[in-house]
């Protein structure tokens, strides 16, 4: 592409002499500028990648995939057998939910109860995030708390709270609230600061009897060995039966993915303006390199080089330096982005700063994740507009009259 006599004048003109040391500080820049705007949507992505699949896993990871509920009518006994003869890989289970207040001493909570049983699912997650406590005596008149509820309650395992129900029971006084007393047998971590404090886990009789509802309105819960066919499934469901609520855990986190999604858009075309900013000192610095050079180009047009070899040998130091800083830019944020949590905590505990406050985004640690593909697009973006800055100023050669560059120079 590029022949012996281009490839030297390029590099001959990335060598700028002593007296055109201006020159070589908008080259440092220039590739300065490139190679920290690559490097620094690398880093945001990696963080944004990582944000995203962290939560996704913390949320699927405690919640179904599927819910179908009763609404027209209660679900029979026949429609659950159909789905456990077509979809022999569905792990269902029978679960009720509501809402409930946690009252203990002074202190007033607001919480989601969930009735489980000792084989479903929600076990397992449970037992992978436990921290205190044991499932085997999670029986009848027993609770399961967040770490985040129990630190906010003041409460430890062995303990007991009372629940109060959003159902009534009739008394010689009118309507009053349903209260049990449960007492705490395990605690979990989920990672998932609101998850923590906002679900509790009852067995499957008692959260019937909290809320006084019968077998009849049991939810059933499916979870999926891959969790992203769940709106695939969720369709197949509906087709079954019309006359159940089916919805999918994307569905209960659609808005917030969306957001997240949107901001990571939006943060990838406001970095990509550091690159094309970076690129403009290419173009600036190509056109004082041929400015500076007039005499020289006039000297090559005259010993037979093409306008096309001069053109592509100002546009291969150009490009020389955009593909340098790209590559260098890669190398930097891909270390960065590795190292990404050790660099936070090291600057957290030198400086004294909260750079991550668990509670605000959900996690414990800074996420990251290395994108290959994201990596290449971000390359490939960086090269393009490099390639754009350096022909432009480049083609200018062409039409340079030899004659009167001789003449005034």
């Amino acid at each position: 592409m590029f022949n012996k006599v281009e490839r030297l004048i390029s590099s001959r003109n990335l060598k700028p002499k002593k007296k055109e040391g201006f020159l070589k500080v908008i080259s440092i820049f220039s590739f300065l500028g490139i190679m920290l705007g690559v490097a620094i949507l690398i880093i945001v992505m990696s963080v944004m990648n990582g944000f995203r699949n962290d939560l996704t896993n913390k949320i699927i990871g405690f919640n179904p995939h599927i819910v179908i509920k009763p609404y027209s009518s209660d679900i029979d006994q026949s429609f659950k057998l159909k789905l456990k003869r077509e979809y022999q890989f569905f792990k269902i289970t029978e679960t009720f939910g509501g809402e409930a207040v946690v009252v203990n001493n002074d202190l007033v909570k607001g919480v989601f109860v969930k009735g489980i049983n000792k084989k479903s699912e929600n076990i397992k997650s449970i037992e992978n995030n436990l921290i205190d406590g044991n499932l085997q005596d999670f029986e009848v008149g027993k609770i399961i708390l967040g770490k985040q509820l129990a630190i906010n309650l003041g409460v430890v395992v062995g303990d007991s709270i009372n629940l109060m129900s959003s159902a009534f029971i009739s008394t010689p006084m009118g309507g009053l609230p349903m209260q049990e007393s449960f007492e705490i047998v395990a605690v979990f971590s989920s990672g998932f600061y609101e998850f923590d404090q906002g679900v509790v886990f009852l067995n499957l009789n008692d959260s019937l009897s909290f809320f006084d509802k019968t077998e009849k309105d049991l939810n059933l819960e499916i979870k999926l060995d891959d969790p992203l066919k769940a709106d695939f499934y969720k369709k197949k469901i509906e087709m079954i039966n019309e006359n159940y609520y089916v919805y999918s855990w994307t569905d209960l986190n659609k808005s917030f993915f969306a957001a997240l999604k949107l901001e990571r858009n939006i943060m990838f075309i406001i970095l990509t303006l550091i690159i094309i900013v970076a690129a403009f000192n290419i173009i600036s610095g190509l056109t004082i390199l041929i400015k500076n050079k007039t005499k020289e180009i006039a000297i090559f047009k005259t010993l037979g080089l093409s306008n096309q070899s001069i053109t592509k040998s100002f546009f291969l130091t150009g490009f020389t330096i955009g593909f340098l800083a790209s590559i260098a830019g890669v190398i930097f944020g891909v270390i960065f982005s590795f190292y990404i949590e050790d660099i936070r905590f090291f600057i957290s505990s030198t400086f004294n700063l909260e750079i991550f406050p668990e509670d605000i985004y959900y996690l414990d640690k800074l996420p990251s994740e290395i994108n290959p593909i994201s990596i290449l697009i971000i390359f490939l973006f960086s090269i393009i507009v490099t390639a754009v800055a350096s022909f432009f100023p480049a083609k200018a050669v062409s039409k340079m009259d030899t004659i009167k560059a001789l003449k005034y120079e």
